[in-house]
């Protein structure tokens, strides 16, 4: 249906580009032909539609735009605060640099949240044990980056789109290792294969600088999401010991 729709949009379109400049190149060929000045005007009108129709069509898009993205920070609000949770919680427990805290995240301003998101370069963690956990969440969490993708597809959001089939590459990569080798470290092995342990760090730094992009959105916008974000975070953390 989506696929009907874009057609109807091209087709709808196409007739447009095309067939209003060859309405007023008629109209300005008739001028010629019979001396009849208004028909200059007559000729401006198929342009001056054609014009208004592309600031309106880029008014809407913007519109539908920011209604999406929106919808996504709602979204997020949902499966921030449920599934992935524990996902955020580990990550910031596990990290030793840059000394970024949940707490310390509700405290900060803006621009110190700004600050910190720009400044995520290579995070370090406390240990492996650490980062096996946090592993582990992102596997557990799996139906989150699934529903992630789908959205992505669903309102075309290509970046997102990628970005989680990334993640779930990694998720696949991981439980496979662990159907194979019960019991064993992935985190372990995968310091043994420096382009594997490189897709770790990768995953972990953008889960921090993803929730940073957040909190900034949410201190922007939704200044009392953003309080009651961190108020179960804060909670759950100290609930988990």
């Amino acid at each position: 249906m989506r696929q009907n729709l874009e057609r109807e949009r091209l087709t709808v379109f196409l007739l447009m580009v095309l067939g209003l400049p060859a309405l007023s190149g008629f109209f300005l060929w008739l001028e010629h032909a019979t001396h009849v000045e208004f028909l200059l005007h007559v000729a401006a009108i198929p342009l001056e539609i054609l014009v208004g129709a592309f600031l309106v069509e880029r008014w809407l898009a913007r519109k539908e735009k920011e209604g999406k993205r929106r919808q996504l920070m709602y979204l997020k609000s949902y499966l921030f605060r449920s599934e992935m949770r524990n996902v955020f919680i580990s990550n910031f427990a596990g990290l030793a640099r840059p000394a970024i805290s949940l707490a310390w995240i509700r405290e900060a301003t803006l621009e110190q949240l700004t600050a910190a998101r720009d400044g995520i370069a290579a995070p370090e963690y406390r240990s492996d044990e650490h980062l096996e956990l946090i592993v582990a969440e992102y596997v557990r969490a799996r139906r989150v980056f699934q529903t992630f993708m789908e959205w992505a597809v669903t309102n075309d959001f290509e970046p997102i789109f990628h970005d989680m089939i990334y993640i779930l590459h990694f998720i696949q990569d991981v439980q496979l290792f662990q159907e194979q080798n019960p019991g064993r470290s992935f985190v372990a092995e995968a310091r043994l294969h420096p382009r594997l342990f490189a897709k770790v760090e990768k995953i972990l730094r953008d889960g921090v600088v993803k929730f940073l992009d957040y909190a900034i959105e949410l201190r922007q916008k939704e200044p009392e999401v953003f309080e009651e974000l961190l108020d179960d975070y804060l909670i759950s953390s100290k609930m988990r010991g």
